[in-house]
């Protein structure tokens, strides 16, 4: 909606903005003088990591775990809810990030629009998820490589992919930007080929298949859902795990050079991305693959090797193929890898500007690096050598666990952030005709991600505390929800630490602000001449307009 100049200048009284804010660029500054981070990441960047971006071992191998529990059914119909939750809650991240496109997104809007307590505990959980996750990936990247070569110690693997990301952060945000674009479009390639590779199995078009016809033969029988409701309820904390990462458009936000333009274009991809790759991608694998396979007891957790997706081409008869879908594997577990360090880094710097993490963690050089928490995160990645001792599959599990619901908790409080900001925006006079993006799902699609997300870690709690073919036990449900008493633990910690015993902060007293987009920026934008065409560029954006 366009406003005459004499409203832009009421409504964005600079007189009343923060002293940090940045007239000119449109956007707040490092706090304590402190260099901004670059903003060198494009639209075709932003669109890919909303693609792509966080494809890797979760959908590539736990899924092969989730069909044994849960069925073809539960595992098509889980990855669908999780699917349509996290799509209105990256609708109400985009309505955020493009009105406030500052350091360390969702965590920040937690601390001011719901409470300052709650966005240390949300913050760090989520630091602490992607900081353990990365010698998780790491390891998991190792043991591909076993597919072809098992005589080679994985840490002598383990050792070139950390040299590998080493030197991918000496690059910065365009570095990571141009690796996750790259590595982006070969996962979509091979999510599109193996789909069309799955129909002409299940119709048996492949000659060395000997099962001819499949069909739906395996939704009959083993059947479409194993052990019952319990089974059904598994399904989730693998689906949430396998779609984490999406919210890294809204965190990219910061980063991004034109954020009106970019992460709305990134949040519509989400939908795609979870219709097609995920649960058209699933079905398919799910007709092909039956359920009740030993191969797929072994598919959880870094074991590769036990992938569904390869494990369908290999009961196809197909030679060669295996190995190159393997070869994809590798690149999306490096490309999640490389997703850990922008997340952990950037939050981490976000903490420190709000006082929140060691000072020096704020600092960010003339490149736009935050360098230590760079070498942190790097750091945290040698702890994937402890799979050289023999407990080491026990501290993976234990260290997995710290971040096991961890997407449950930052997906509702995203939404409760919406909802929270919503009721501020309106309560201060302002009105939704002022918003340069606004949510598709408006703030009820925020009310029903949030009530999700609760569901969500009920279903967790359930299976947690009764497992699949056991009793209750202590180590198994800690394992499972522990998670939760590390953020309650965060929580009731910064809440004595600052003696602030309020839970909500009042609709009147947000801060609304600080990092709001300036009307210099937009008025630059609207004026800035667009490149032609030439038609040596229509080959490049078909492609482009495909993918």
């Amino acid at each position: 909606m366009q406003h005459s100049p004499e409203y832009e200048a009421e409504k964005f009284d600079e007189s009343k903005a923060p002293p940090v804010v940045d007239h000119e660029a449109g956007y707040d500054v490092q706090e304590g003088g402190q260099k901004p981070l670059n903003r060198a990441l494009k639209g075709r960047h932003m669109q890919m990591i909303a693609i792509g971006g966080a494809i890797g071992a979760g959908l590539f191998v736990g899924s092969g775990g989730a069909l044994h529990n849960g069925g073809p059914g539960s595992l098509v119909i889980c990855f669908m809810i999780i699917g349509l939750m996290l799509l209105v809650t990256v609708q109400a991240l985009g309505e955020l990030a493009v009105l406030y496109p500052v350091n360390g997104a969702f965590f920040t809007y937690t601390c001011r629009f719901i409470d300052e307590s709650w966005g240390f505990a949300i913050g760090w959980d989520y630091a602490i998820g992607w900081l353990t996750i990365l010698p998780f990936e790491i390891t998991a990247a190792g043991i591909t490589i076993d597919f072809w070569r098992s005589d080679i110690n994985i840490g002598v693997w383990i050792a070139v992919f950390l040299t590998v990301l080493s030197v991918i952060q000496i690059f910065g945000v365009r570095g990571y930007g141009e690796v996750e674009f790259v590595l982006s479009v070969i996962k979509v390639i091979a999510c599109t080929g193996f789909i069309i590779l799955g129909v002409i199995i299940d119709c048996g078009g492949v000659p060395t298949d000997h099962r001819g016809y499949i069909g739906a033969h395996y939704w009959h029988q083993p059947g479409a859902f194993r052990n019952g409701f319990k089974g059904f309820c598994s399904v989730f904390v693998t689906a949430s795990f396998a779609f984490g990462g999406t919210e890294l458009t809204g965190l990219c936000a910061a980063e991004a050079a034109n954020p009106r333009k970019s992460i709305p274009a990134a949040t519509r991809q989400v939908f795609w991305r979870i219709t097609f790759f995920y649960v058209v991608g699933l079905f398919i694998m799910g007709l092909i693959v039956p359920s009740d396979s030993d191969v797929l007891l072994n598919s959880s957790g870094a074991n590769t090797k036990a992938s569904p997706f390869v494990l369908a081409i290999e009961l196809a008869g197909i030679k060669v193929l295996p190995s190159i879908f393997n070869a994809v594997i590798t690149i999306s577990v490096i490309s999640v890898a490389n997703s850990c360090t922008f997340g952990s880094t950037r939050t981490i710097q976000a903490l420190a500007l709000r006082g929140m993490a060691p000072k020096f963690m704020a600092y960010v050089d003339k490149h736009g690096r935050p360098l230590p928490c760079v070498i942190l995160q790097l750091l945290f990645g040698l702890l994937a050598f402890v799979n050289e001792a023999t407990a080491g599959t026990d501290f993976f599990n234990w260290l997995l666990a710290l971040s096991g619901l961890a997407n449950f908790f930052i997906w509702g409080s995203i939404c409760l952030s919406h909802i929270r900001f919503r009721r501020g925006w309106m309560a201060q006079g302002h009105s939704l005709d002022e918003l340069p993006y606004k949510a598709a799902f408006g703030v009820w699609g925020s009310y029903f991600g949030l009530v999700m997300n609760l569901l969500c870690l009920i279903a967790q709690f359930y299976v947690a505390l009764f497992p699949i073919g056991g009793s209750p036990d202590a180590l198994p449900f800690f394992q499972s929800y522990l998670a939760a008493f590390i953020i309650l633990a965060l929580y009731l910690g910064w809440k004595l630490w600052i003696r602030d015993w309020t839970f909500f902060i009042r609709a009147k007293d947000m801060d609304l602000l600080t990092g709001l987009r300036s009307n210099i920026d937009e008025l630059a934008e609207e004026v800035e001449e667009k490149p032609r065409t030439s038609w040596k560029d229509w080959p490049r954006l078909a492609v482009r307009s495909l993918i």
